[in-house]
């Protein structure tokens, strides 16, 4: 579904390594998008555990960053729709090898939508269309987050259309909820044998107060509630619990002092010695940030924007990183003693670009090996990721 258009055409691609607020962005002449393909490896994933002695299967876990819909990404959707709405799936094809091979993927859909039809708005209260969903499903998505800065951009009404998006096209969400009821469930997700539960927090709203009568409309960061919801999550079922944590400073490549207090305070949490929590995927500060595990489990800090237009960062320049991100891949073993902990057997992270004069999402590995000239961007990223000592832990670049 994605163009495909020479090599050559990519070359100011090379521009992407210049120095990286907010979420605005500028608008640029477009760039032609690098090729693509859709033959990505399938990544192997575990049938049983150790011993044949259970039926459990394992499962591989992706997760991928911000869905942040600015104007110029509202008229590329438009334009893509060929007069029929708004169509996103062009922009995700990209991704969608890797996406919908796994056994269950996570996204992170920063805005709310706006009414069928519009209006439509972008930078700084977004009201995004609806037919972002459906497109984050026909991509291979199967749940997102949903609680951001910008979860009360335009109040309740907001998150009820975001919700009811979601949910007619399929994707279960986690941050933000509708009802009291709706808020106190854990987002259960089947993924192999496993249970998984996806919670998900944010760390301001950028001022707007929660709706009056309604302080469970989207859930805020704080350890306390995300250990005790971590725990009902595992008496509701769950045998291995997601954290999506919207939080740390923009354009800052290393994770911030909340960022690495809060994380060595999530990963520490324990109950009858089983951690509370089994992986960490943040999201917010625009940029890659790095993996690391701590006390024996896995955090994202950061992955950065999947879907951004050309982003403008804290000294009103055109920032590059800001449409750079990865995708991280998880692959869960079943536990090898009943009621044991399901343990990550190969940790990954795909390096990904969104260009944005071509509107598409771009497997920079993928790109490279069709003879982009992004191979300096790759490596930043990598860089980046690794920037923990991720390594020494066994993460590796993946496809």
């Amino acid at each position: 579904m994605s163009q495909r258009t020479r090599p050559g055409a990519v070359a100011v691609a090379a521009l992407l390594l210049t120095a990286a607020a907010g979420c605005a962005t500028a608008d640029r002449p477009p760039r032609s998008a690098p090729p693509q393909r859709q033959d990505t490896e399938r990544p192997s994933v575990p049938s049983a555990a150790a011993g044949g002695a259970s039926a459990e299967t394992g499962f591989t876990l992706v997760a991928s960053g911000d869905v942040l819909p600015h104007d110029s990404i509202i008229r590329r959707a438009a334009a893509d729709a060929r007069g029929a709405g708004h169509d996103f799936r062009p922009m995700l094809a990209g991704v969608e090898p890797v996406v919908s091979r796994a056994g269950l993927a996570l996204c992170h859909m920063e805005t709310v939508y706006g009414e069928p039809g519009g209006p439509y708005t972008g930078y700084p209260a977004f009201k995004s269309p609806p037919e972002v969903a459906a497109a984050l499903k026909a991509t291979g998505y199967d749940g997102c987050s949903t609680a951001s800065n910008h979860t009360l951009d335009d109040g309740a009404a907001g998150i009820a259309r975001t919700l009811a998006a979601l949910d007619k096209a399929g994707v279960k969400h986690a941050g933000s909820a509708r009802t009291a009821e709706e808020a106190a469930r854990p987002t259960l997700l089947k993924a192999g044998s496993a249970t998984v539960a996806h919670l998900a927090y944010t760390y301001d709203t950028n001022g707007y107060p929660l709706p009056q009568g309604q302080p469970w409309a989207v859930n805020l960061l704080d350890e306390r509630r995300i250990v005790a919801d971590a725990r009902a999550a595992r008496k509701a079922g769950a045998d291995i619990v997601v954290v999506s944590p919207h939080w740390g400073s923009e354009w800052q490549t290393a994770p911030d002092a909340r960022q690495l207090a809060l994380g060595r305070a999530l990963t520490a949490s324990r109950t009858g010695g089983r951690p509370d929590i089994d992986l960490i995927i943040g999201t917010h500060a625009h940029v890659p940030q790095a993996y690391e595990k701590v006390n024996g489990t896995w955090i994202v800090y950061g992955m950065g924007d999947q879907i951004a237009g050309d982003m403008v960062n804290h000294s009103g320049a055109h920032d590059p990183r800001g449409n750079q991100s990865t995708l991280a891949r998880f692959t869960f073993a079943p536990p090898k003693t009943p009621g044991g902990r399901w343990e990550v057997g190969r940790a990954e992270f795909v390096p990904l670009w969104f260009d944005t004069g071509a509107g598409r999402v771009v497997n920079l590995n993928t790109a490279i090996e069709d003879g982009a000239p992004l191979t300096a961007v790759r490596d930043r990223i990598r860089e980046v990721a690794l920037s923990r000592g991720a390594a020494k832990d066994g993460l590796t670049m993946g496809q």
